[in-house]
């Protein structure tokens, strides 16, 4: 059996749908925390468990009896995420799950600027102390997040307090990767290489012709969100990502993804920017 957490949101949804297309629905269970949202699913054939990692109680069940699992990270800031992630990796050792997947970034650092890279290298370390198989899907930064930026622009411009190349990488690339490798009992333990598009764009080019970008002050940006009603950890984390691409963290390229996928990854055109209905928010999730 192969569970896949998290399978309402956006990239687990299409990692299950990845799978289906490959094995068959009576051995894919998912683990949500509102299995009313998930009917769809079950009425496909497969097996819908409740499972919160914020309710360690709730996970036992959700894990029983698989063999490999997928843990889409929880996109918790500061120690919630560690936490949380913690509860799903105890709940499934616990339960005897045989193999544990976990949706990493290209960018898991202690050190990173970017406060979600933190939660995915503290996540990686108790993987590797929790005595289980893991893979750690060392994910592109994922490509919505322009459609996310764009829906910022005021009269053609995009105001942002830094910029730097980005290997954009989409859901449905990462989310083929994930399957592949849920059903790879010989896939390699440990880190992936990183599992980008073929190329690094800026912001200001992947937002298309129609966008002006404008650098403008970290703390100008920082009080302007702030004014707008942004909580300060979020506001800070959105800063942090930024600063981040100014520094070059997420500029890398792997052929990896290819490899995996035995095509080449969906690259963003440089001319045109991502669709909008595609937004989903700045943390890698």
């Amino acid at each position: 059996m192969i569970l896949v957490t998290g399978a309402t949101g956006r990239l687990g949804g299409l990692v299950v749908e990845r799978l289906l297309e490959r094995h068959p629905a009576s051995e894919v269970a998912v683990s949500v925390r509102d299995p009313e949202r998930a009917t769809a699913l079950a009425e496909r054939g497969v097996d819908v468990r409740r499972g919160d990692f914020a309710d360690p109680a709730s996970l036992g069940t959700a894990f029983a009896g698989v063999g490999t699992a997928l843990v889409v990270s929880s996109g918790g800031l500061g120690e919630e995420g560690p936490r949380l992630h913690g509860a799903a990796i105890t709940a499934a050792r616990e339960a005897g799950v045989g193999r544990l997947v976990y949706t990493s970034h290209q960018g898991a650092g202690a050190d990173s600027a970017f406060d979600p890279m933190h939660t995915h290298a503290r996540t990686e370390e108790l993987l590797a102390a929790s005595g289980l198989r893991w893979t750690a899907l060392r994910n592109g930064f994922y490509a919505s997040t322009i459609a996310m930026l764009l829906q910022q622009a005021r009269d053609g411009v995009l105001r942002i307090p830094g910029d730097g190349p980005v290997s954009w990488t989409t859901h449905e690339d990462l989310a083929e990767a994930a399957a592949l490798v849920l059903l790879d009992d010989e896939a390699p333990d440990g880190p992936t290489p990183p599992l980008t598009a073929g190329r690094a764009v800026e912001v200001a080019s992947a937002v298309g012709p129609e966008v002006r970008v404008e650098l403008v002050d970290p703390d100008a940006h920082l009080a302007a969100m702030l004014g707008h009603g942004v909580p300060e950890d979020r506001a800070r984390m959105v800063l942090g990502m930024f600063a981040a691409f100014a520094a070059g963290e997420f500029d890398v390229v792997d052929p990896h993804l290819a490899v995996l996928l035995g095509r080449e990854p969906v690259s963003q055109p440089v001319s045109g920017p991502v669709s909008a209905s595609a937004a989903s928010g700045p943390a890698p999730r």
